[in-house]
């Protein structure tokens, strides 16, 4: 297997969707659409990836910060290419860049639901954290 890794582009979108919709545990919304996609790739460049295996997009994790803090969005990968190494890959890549942008720690949200995504998270070195909850508003 052919495996490349690079920043993620909006050139990428159509492909980084069609992904992200078959993927179990994974919510989309309008924050997902292309152009709010290429407004949060232009507010924290170079800080998302994508790997392609042999011509295919087999993952991809968005990631930026608030100047504070670090977050990921939408890691993924396809299930043929999950048990290589591809999502350690990509978010070791995200926090490098978060590193060097002077941020220190880095959240990310897996739905109670998504036992796999927990999982994987936990076996990989992050922390699930306890004693709040996150509250959202359409605004």
């Amino acid at each position: 297997m052919n495996v490349a890794y690079r920043t993620m582009e909006i050139a990428d979108y159509d492909r980084m969707i069609a992904l992200w919709r078959r993927i179990d545990g994974l919510a989309l919304s309008e924050s997902d659409e292309k152009e709010a996609i290429a407004a949060y790739l232009r507010r924290n460049e170079g800080m998302s990836f994508v790997c392609e295996a042999d011509g295919e997009l087999a993952g991809t994790i968005l990631c930026g910060h608030d100047g504070r803090r670090g977050y990921v969005y939408h890691a993924a990968v396809g299930p043929a290419y999950r048990g290589r190494g591809i999502a350690r890959q990509l978010a070791s890549f995200s926090l490098d860049k978060l590193r060097e942008a002077g941020i220190g720690k880095c959240h990310l949200f897996v739905l109670e639901d998504n036992d796999a995504g927990a999982a994987f998270w936990a076996a990989t070195g992050w922390q699930r954290r306890s004693g709040f909850y996150v509250y959202s508003r359409d605004v």
